[in-house]
């Protein structure tokens, strides 16, 4: 089936994808059109070189209902239009290109699909403010031994990673080196600008850090990212995993995001304080009014938002833990803002930008962004302001934060839910169809863990 964009349209796209893989030094002979469902799980068909003039402009068919979507089998299909800007060859596997889909349904767009609301919500920042938003992502995940089974307590891949404190240990970053400078040599030849990699600060886990872009690039790419690392893992004979809280005693993956806004026509950043401007709130790194209108949105709207920045059960034990081993849990779990803080949930480093650091791995790529850049939006609507930022230290000790009166966020996946249901104002921004499909499908996924039989009550209660 063709989309409305017209034949003409769908057959210049498919020309051009084909083009772009043949001129390849390595032509590609496979394809691989992806998308990501509500939950964050990528989904793909592989075409043939010979069939993708057809299929790249009229797309795939997937039955939509088969993955975590909000359709039914008596839906039609669902098509997935091929994006040619985000060709990416694999370069673990270099007769394959990689591309992300828009997604159709009924020759319109499906407006549930998070590459979608992403779209729509970055269109809506420019045109009704006048700004790009651009981000980065910090991306986490832990090496597991691939020889043993899926259990509750997995095996490290590296037996000798036992430091109390292993965050920046060289020696563990060292016995995966060969993985790790594998993963940074692809996102150099990719054009990633890849700047840094460490051991972070759990046994067995590892970040790697590249350049901000517009904000469905870093998506597409954070979307990638995940899958590069579990294929090259797999290929060293490991097990990657972005859970968000697999060990209770070790800090779990956290997902901080980089956001700032920018000129559309000069990509000047606009979170900068202009000459002349003074920044009104304290001693913090100034940022311009737009800035502070655009962060005062996300701290209004955290408790909303952490239904899509934190979406799964586990989320929420890396985000109400106790103390790791290292001193810290690294996940806030109240409302705050401040200067180079590690433990409030904006940060504001010695650059300007905003660091969120609540979100962790589970996050859907398009929907982290999406989610903070339409809690911003509100703000620079409505001229928030953000109030005075957090002075008293180390906000990870709750008694700390209790005593200096700051907002805790929700403490479990059912009361960010809640909460998400009754923002009107942010659902509106994210859309009717998008805000109604999400809450159903994960108020699901929160009924069947609330279904299930633990361990722990087994042994609380078995014989009171």
């Amino acid at each position: 089936p063709t989309s409305r964009r017209g034949l003409a349209a769908a057959a210049t796209n498919g020309e051009e994808i084909h083009a772009l893989g043949a001129a390849q030094d390595v032509p590609v002979q496979f394809y691989q059109l992806s998308y990501v469902d509500l939950f964050g799980v990528q989904r793909s068909k592989i075409v043939p070189a010979a069939a993708m003039k057809d299929i790249g402009g009229s797309g795939v068919g997937f039955g939509g209902f088969a993955s975590h979507l909000d359709m039914t089998p008596a839906d039609g299909d669902l098509i997935a239009i091929p994006d040619k800007s985000s060709f990416t060859v694999l370069p673990w596997q270099r007769d394959v290109a990689w591309l992300a889909c828009d997604l159709e349904l009924n020759d319109g767009p499906l407006e549930q699909a998070p590459r979608r609301v992403l779209q729509e919500v970055s269109s809506k920042i420019t045109e009704d403010h006048g700004v790009v938003l651009k981000t980065g992502v910090e991306c986490e995940f832990f090496l597991f031994d691939s020889t043993a089974a899926p259990v509750a307590a997995p095996g490290l891949s590296d037996p000798f990673d036992l430091q109390e404190k292993p965050c920046y240990d060289a020696h563990a970053l060292m016995r995966r080196s060969g993985l790790v400078k594998e993963l940074m040599t692809y996102m150099m030849e990719m054009g990633w600008g890849p700047y840094q990699a460490d051991h972070e600060d759990a046994n067995g886990q590892f970040e790697i850090n590249w350049d901000f872009d517009d904000a469905l690039v870093t998506a597409d790419r954070h979307v990638f990212f995940k899958y590069m690392v579990r294929s090259v893992a797999e290929k060293h004979g490991y097990r990657a995993s972005f859970m968000p809280k697999p060990f209770l005693d070790r800090t779990g993956n956290g997902c901080h995001i980089h956001m700032s806004l920018h000129d559309p026509q000069t990509e000047a950043n606009l979170i900068k304080t202009p000459a002349g401007e003074t920044f009104k709130t304290g001693d913090v790194y100034p940022i311009s009014d737009i800035g502070q209108q655009f962060m005062s949105g996300v701290l209004s709207h955290a408790k909303e938002t952490l239904a899509m920045t934190n979406p799964t059960v586990n989320s929420y034990k890396r985000l109400h833990s106790a103390s790791t081993a290292s001193g810290a849990t690294w996940a806030p779990s109240s409302i705050s803002w401040g200067n180079n803080n590690r433990t409030v949930m904006i940060r504001i480093p010695d650059a300007p930008r905003l660091e969120v650091r609540v979100a962790d791995m589970a996050s859907n790529p398009y929907l982290l962004p999406a989610a903070f850049g339409a809690a911003g939006y509100d703000g620079i609507a409505k001229a928030m302001e953000p109030g005075q930022p957090a002075t008293v230290g180390n906000l990870f000790d709750p008694d700390v934060a209790k005593d200096a009166g700051l907002p805790k966020l929700p403490l479990n996946l059912g009361e960010a839910l809640d909460e998400f249901d009754g923002a009107g104002a942010l659902r509106g921004v994210l859309g009717a169809d998008f805000s109604s499909a999400y809450s159903k499908l994960r108020r699901q996924h929160w009924r069947a863990y609330n279904m299930h039989m633990s361990q722990w009550e087994l042994d609380q209660y078995m014989d009171s």
